[in-house]
């Protein structure tokens, strides 16, 4: 009956707030679009935006980041590290509640420390089997590895010290759930979220729409005025921007070559003619864009590909601002530092230095190389979603007289061959799962499987370093060994780098307070409608 009540309110909502007439009073309804459908509102499986999105509204977790992505309180009240980086304990907020559900005996009830237990052993538990289970993988103590001592202190004893452990529980992996809920609701847990976050759950219509309640017990102040939200799951993005434009929708995320010119002027600034609907946000988002180059597979073929002066000639023979402003209309940035992006603290342009445009630099390292056949086909692998941009590379590839085939295929089968190491190049992307340069560093350390170590890298000193870098450190010592694992992947040029990416959001002209961080991370906590 709670969930009728809930779904009777908001629908009701809805109904108001797209009426026409000037008279009605409206519900403030924040709706926007999602262009990949939800598919969990169980935080263990929040592993893409699509689910990732709707979790935060519903759920909370020990700490959380600011817009300039510093770590902040959640739930946990304060938290202690101990000195050989083991045991971090957290003293949890008292009189935070789980929003009410027939689950509980009288309707809700407060969070404990035991609460964090259950939920920490659900994410590592083969019968849950939760994507998220990596970033406790190999990291966690045999036994016992989550205690509580009282309702108020929550323990995670590590094995080994890894310094940006705290970051890894800002995930929505690490959301808090209750043990009533997940007992009472099965295997329909995934559609039936109790959590304790901003706003409540109050209908999920498959495709067609979920809708949320503003939670007036939330433990945090905030700053917005919203009585809901409405989230749509419209496929293509370039639908979506129209029906911002019409008033339909308040905001959508994401950059496509299908509307960019329709949307945008050659600076990336919304068009003149649509000024008085819609804006646009961009802010460094950390996205880094490249080609992989499978370092195994290219021994094994006896490719051109094995040489690193082959590798660096691919890079130098990229005109990267000409790539952005053909076919991005200038949203993004040059990767000219390595593979960690813009946004992050370790990103440093004059300690990393990346590669520019020189084709002369590029035919000259070419034919340093004695014996070596430029006539092999280079096959760079593709999704059609990316079909301008790695034709773009083909293209410039050409002039250095090499012969370049495009493979297109699925997204998934992509995925699949580069996880089986069944293709030499690679069209890829790393969106941070945590904001710190180790998450972009890890995709080259040798003992990493694929994923993240698509291109198969592996090189003793940089092993070395990595070892280093993760234990805990003053801040300035782990970015000083960062830029030295970062050159070393520019030096030695496992991938092709293309660029950082930059957040185009789109939204309507009536929202205000819309936030803006380096890891596209929509807090409706201050948006005001």
């Amino acid at each position: 009956m709670i969930r009728h009540w809930f779904l009777v309110i908001c629908i009701s909502a809805i109904t108001v707030l797209s009426c026409k007439n000037e008279d009605s009073v409206k519900a403030k309804v924040f709706h926007y679009n999602q262009h990949n459908p939800l598919t969990s509102l169980d935080p263990a499986f929040a592993k893409s935006q699509s689910n990732i999105w709707p979790v935060s509204h519903l759920y909370s977790t020990l700490v959380t980041l600011d817009d300039s992505l510093n770590i902040i309180p959640d739930l946990a009240k304060s938290w202690n590290i101990s000195d050989d980086g083991l045991e971090y304990s957290f003293i949890i907020k008292r009189n935070v509640f789980f929003h009410e559900d027939e689950c509980f005996i009288k309707a809700t009830r407060e969070v404990s420390a035991s609460d964090f237990v259950f939920s920490f052993n659900r994410i590592i538990s083969k019968d849950v089997n939760s994507p998220g289970s990596w970033i406790f993988k190999g990291k966690l103590r045999g036994q016992d590895p989550f205690t509580s001592q009282s309702d108020s202190i929550f323990k995670i004893h590590l094995d080994r010290p890894f310094g940006p452990f705290l970051s890894l529980l800002t995930m929505q992996y690490c959301s808090v759930v209750p043990e009533e809920a997940v007992q009472y609701y099965g295997t329909q847990f995934f559609e039936n979220p109790v959590g304790t976050g901003p706003f409540k759950f109050v209908k999920w219509l498959d495709k067609n729409g979920l809708f949320l309640k503003t939670n007036s017990n939330y433990h945090y102040k905030v700053n917005h005025n919203l009585d809901g939200i409405r989230t749509s799951f419209i496929p293509e993005r370039s639908i979506a921007l129209l029906e911002i434009i019409n008033g339909n929708l308040d905001y959508m995320s994401g950059l496509e070559a299908s509307y960019v010119n329709t949307a945008l002027d050659k600076k990336g600034e919304i068009k003149d003619a649509l000024k008085d609907r819609i804006q646009i946000l961009k802010n460094p988002y950390l996205n880094f864009e490249y080609l992989g180059i499978n370092q195994v597979l290219a021994k094994e073929q006896n490719s051109i590909l094995q040489y690193k002066e082959v590798r660096q000639a691919l890079n130098w023979a990229i005109d990267r601002t000409l790539m952005l402003n053909s076919l991005r209309n200038g949203v993004g940035a040059e990767a000219d530092s390595g593979v960690i992006p813009k946004g992050l603290p370790s990103y440093d342009s004059r300690k990393v230095q990346g590669y520019g445009y020189d084709i002369v630099k590029a035919k000259n390292l070419l034919n340093e190389i004695k014996g070596i056949d430029l006539s092999e086909e280079i096959v760079i692998s593709t999704s059609k979603d990316y079909l301008d941009l790695t034709t773009f590379i083909a293209r410039q590839w050409e002039e250095l007289g090499l012969n370049v085939k495009i493979d297109v295929m699925e997204s998934a089968i992509l995925r699949d061959k580069m996880r089986s190491s069944a293709i030499a190049i690679f069209r890829a992307s790393w969106i941070v799962d945590y904001p710190d340069g180790e998450n972009y560093l890890s995709l080259f350390y040798s003992k990493n499987p694929a994923p993240p170590n698509y291109t198969r890298f592996g090189s003793d000193k940089f092993d070395i370093l990595y070892e280093k870098a993760i234990l805990p450190l003053a801040d300035s010592l782990k970015i000083d060994l960062y830029h030295s694992m970062n050159q070393l992947i520019v030096d030695d040029a496992p991938v092709i780098f293309l660029f950082y990416d930059e957040t185009a959001n789109f939204y309507s002209k009536n929202i205000f307070g819309m936030p803006t961080n380096a890891i596209n991370f929509l807090n409706p906590k201050s948006i005001n409608l």
